[in-house]
């Protein structure tokens, strides 16, 4: 075996103990609170439907990324994904949701890109006035459209709100776990410490589970082999790399970042026809800022496919905890200041282990003092609040995911690394 392979093989073991010890972890601290939502299958299933939307968002701007383009408009892309698919699946049924809510998104990336990649405009800028676009439009489409005296209106349709959809996509049970009788909800409601918690958990993500949902699972390692193990991801990331030495290689650039941004604007779309098929209609706002979390989720990956789902199923774990039970959200402060409580003995356990000379390491000393610092604050701030606190109020409950989704990103990004050309201007033939 070479030390690369190796290196996998450790990567993949040490993902599995990762899995493992926060399973564990989630147990304990359901026995030490005896909030049972905490494992519970309707918590899983409900962060397995939230998470999806994240996740597709989060690989859209992977895709974009990857090839040096960034791009902060999946929010408006998504919004386009959703007015498309109520549109089209109140008339035609969820098949044809599906592709207007591909097509609209995939829209949006080629605005995306033919001002980024062919006119040179700024991202942000270009990502920022597609969010504003977005709503715009899917506004003036439903003033024309579902105004009163329409056929959509007197089929239920409103300014705000599409018709329900004419048919819902099929729901599955994987056979492995959903055949014969109920064997893990049984378990699940023993409560047994570990036993039950692995049971409640399996039985959530494989029941009952959307198509799209299962579709959405299988582009994650699906990405990974497109952009990792073939030749047209290889120039793929090398365009987000270096486009420069990309192009003396004979890749064409343009074209490249040309179909990763549609690319991304059509998975962020069909992040938006997710949330139509679970509400069965087109609802004014409800992307509810998904495309900046799944944003943010590709960020805490590391522009990474298994990041970006790790990061993804957080803040659907996060969501769908507050919306079972707003009480069980309480727990969460002592599952934090455990894990705080690892990182600091971890961190302590390298830097003890290694040795400083230089003035450049004694500088990274003392900023890896500073982190441990704040990160043993917080350990004492969240077993203060576990302790005294019984019940958050409903607007501290509602925002749990998006302080989440901040603390998240202020520890991860101590160890990230961004393509080398994410934003960067390219104009063929010149000189970087």
């Amino acid at each position: 075996m070479s030390a690369v392979e190796a290196r996998k093989v450790r990567k993949y073991h040490l993902t599995l103990i990762g899995v493992a010890v926060l399973i564990l972890l989630l147990s304990l601290v359901r026995v030490i609170t005896g909030k049972v939502d905490i494992t519970s299958s309707g918590t899983f299933q409900a962060a397995l439907v939230l998470a999806v939307p994240i996740g597709l968002a989060g690989l859209g701007g992977l895709w974009a990324e990857r090839a040096g383009v960034v791009n902060i408009g999946l929010e408006g892309m998504m919004v386009l994904g959703t007015w498309f698919a109520g549109w089209a699946g109140y008339q035609w049924g969820w098949p044809a949701a599906l592709v207007a809510g591909l097509v609209a998104g995939a829209v949006g990336g080629l605005i995306h890109a033919i001002a980024t990649v062919g006119f040179g405009v700024d991202h942000i800028i270009s990502g920022v006035a597609i969010n504003l676009l977005g709503p715009g439009i899917t506004r003036f489409l439903s003033e024309v459209l579902y105004s009163e005296g329409t056929a959509a209106a007197e089929a239920g349709a409103g300014i705000t709100t599409s018709p329900a959809l004419s048919s819902s996509p099929p729901e599955v049970s994987l056979p492995l776990f959903s055949s014969g009788p109920d064997l893990l909800g049984t378990l699940e409601n023993t409560h047994w410490f570990l036993i039950s918690d692995i049971a409640g958990i399996l039985r959530g993500l494989t029941h009952d589970v959307g198509l799209l949902v299962i579709v959405a699972v299988a582009l994650i390692p699906l990405t990974y082999f497109v952009l990792w193990h073939t030749a047209f991801g290889l120039r793929l990331r090398s365009a987000g790399e270096n486009p420069w030495a990309a192009e003396s290689l004979g890749v064409n650039v343009y074209l490249t970042k040309y179909i990763a941004t549609v690319t991304s604007g059509a998975l962020a779309g069909l992040g938006g026809v997710f949330l139509v098929f679970f509400t069965t209609k087109y609802v004014e706002g409800q992307t509810g800022g998904r495309g900046f979390i799944g944003l943010a989720a590709m960020i805490f990956g590391n522009w990474r496919p298994g990041g970006l789902a790790a990061g993804a199923s957080l803040f659907g774990y996060a969501d769908g905890l507050q919306l079972r039970s707003s009480a069980a959200v309480t727990g969460f402060f002592l599952f934090g200041a455990i894990l705080l409580l690892i990182y600091v003995g971890n961190r302590i356990r390298q830097l003890l282990s290694s040795r400083r000379e230089t003035p450049a390491a004694a500088v990274a000393g003392a900023k890896e003092y500073t982190v441990m610092a704040f990160a043993a604050g917080g350990v004492v701030v969240l077993m203060w609040l576990w302790m005294t606190v019984d019940r958050l109020p409903n607007e501290f409950v509602y925002i749990t995911p998006h302080v989440l989704t901040l603390l998240v990103l202020l520890v991860a990004s101590q160890h990230l690394r961004m393509p080398k050309a994410d934003g960067v201007r390219y104009r063929r033939g010149e000189q970087h």
